[in-house]
């Protein structure tokens, strides 16, 4: 395959993500603040309505390696369409799960509804599978399709009363019909997915690398360590990912309790977090460009700059609905410009027999760290309120600051 077939397939590539990715939005974009409502019912007990963001983290996390080693042995459309079909069978054991009242059922739902997160997150990487060392598009081609998550995230809460008409004309149990809509879109995502990237845009990298005499995937998580330490921005990537989420997740989570202890009702939060959703993607292409023009590293650090305007305008504006309401927005567009620069730096810096690799590690890394900022949010917001939940938010976004100094300076050393 030459060059132009390359670039060609690589566009078509992008425009098949994007569309798999629209769908997997509407799909998951409603499920999660339902699975709240119905593990609170299900359990008896409000204390386990965050369990719902829990497990399905925690399942994204899971999921991320075994689905990075499908991609490597079998291809990214294989990869992708299984976690569909994961989410696919989450969404019916939510159903199951209300029908006969389990709740530990539900949890595994929600478990498994984490393989639809796990392949959106997978879905970015592959719109760089075919991009050469000399490639300016890393960063646009990847924000694009992180951009189309911004459709399915935006319309899919709106689709509650729907779902719950659909439901009811089923006779499925209160609150489960839009998972019907889970179904059909994680179905359609998959089936975009399965027909419409042929040839497979990782086999064909992995045969170009072949071909230029490139050494054999590596797959294990010794290996992703070791691929690691032998490259530092590599890992400065996979960090700042890790913690760019994690700010965002400790953040985000105890945003609506917070403004709800304030006396504001529930169109205000919504609209809030609609804000906050907005620009984690709807901006994603221009941080895109701008780390292919100016430099992925650089666009890192405009994030954390953005990460701390934003923690200090939540953070200090507390009790101020408009300074909260723009601090999360600024939060949101803090975790746009980290992480897509830091994953457009992750897949421009590995050798190609690395990558997948590398990247399963990664997005596990993500969903751990956000797992671990949720859990503690609540205590830190409990004990020292949102400016002091704020305040410990300055620590992960100081720790990619000094790293990115690091980096830096070893890379002047080797110079």
């Amino acid at each position: 395959m030459d060059e132009k077939e390359v670039n060609i397939l690589q566009r078509r590539t992008v425009r098949v993500l994007t569309g798999g990715q629209i769908l997997g939005g509407f799909a998951l974009g409603s499920t999660l603040s339902i699975g709240s409502l119905l593990a609170a019912s299900l359990s008896g007990s409000p204390a386990w309505a965050g369990s719902a963001a829990t497990f399905s983290t925690l399942g994204a996390a899971t999921w991320a390696i075994p689905l990075a080693r499908l991609a490597n042995s079998h291809g990214r459309k294989v990869s992708l369409a299984a976690g569909a079909a994961l989410a696919i069978f989450g969404a019916i054991f939510v159903i199951t799960a209300a029908a006969i009242g389990f709740f530990p059922l539900l949890l595994l739902a929600l478990f498994m509804l984490g393989g639809g997160s796990a392949a959106g997150l997978q879905a970015r990487f592959a719109a760089v599978d075919l991009d050469s060392a000399s490639s300016r598009s890393t960063g646009r081609d990847l924000a694009t399709v992180v951009w189309a998550t911004t459709i399915g995230a935006v319309i899919g809460p709106n689709l509650f009363g729907p779902g719950e008409f659909v439901g009811r004309l089923l006779g499925l149990p209160q609150m489960t019909g839009p998972f019907l809509f889970t179904i059909v879109a994680q179905f359609s995502a998959a089936a975009v997915f399965w027909f419409g990237l042929r040839p497979d845009p990782l086999l064909v990298a992995k045969d170009l690398n072949k071909a230029k005499g490139g050494l054999k995937p590596k797959v294990s998580i010794q290996t992703a360590f070791a691929t690691l330490r032998a490259y530092p921005t590599a890992a400065f990537a996979v960090v700042s990912i890790a913690l760019s989420h994690m700010v965002m997740v400790a953040v985000m989570s105890m945003t609506p309790l917070h403004m709800h202890h304030l006396g504001f009702d529930l169109v205000v939060v919504g609209f809030t977090i609609s804000l906050h959703i907005a620009g984690m993607y709807a901006f994603s292409p221009i941080f895109g460009w701008l780390s292919d023009r100016f430099g992925k590293i650089r666009i890192v650090l405009l994030g954390q700059l953005i990460y701390v305007a934003a923690l200090a305008t939540a953070g200090f504006g507390q009790d101020n609905r408009t300074l909260v309401t723009l601090g999360l927005f600024l939060l949101g567009l803090g975790w746009s410009a980290s992480t897509v620069s830091s994953s457009a730096l992750l897949a421009k810096t590995l050798p190609a027999e690395e990558k997948t690799n590398v990247q399963g590690l990664s997005d596990t890394s993500m969903n751990l760290a956000g797992a671990l900022g949720g859990a503690v949010s609540g205590s830190i917001l409990a004990s020292v309120a949102f400016l002091g939940l704020n305040a410990a938010a300055f620590i992960p976004v100081s720790l990619i600051l000094i790293f990115s100094g690091v980096v830096r300076l070893r890379s002047n050393q080797r110079s």
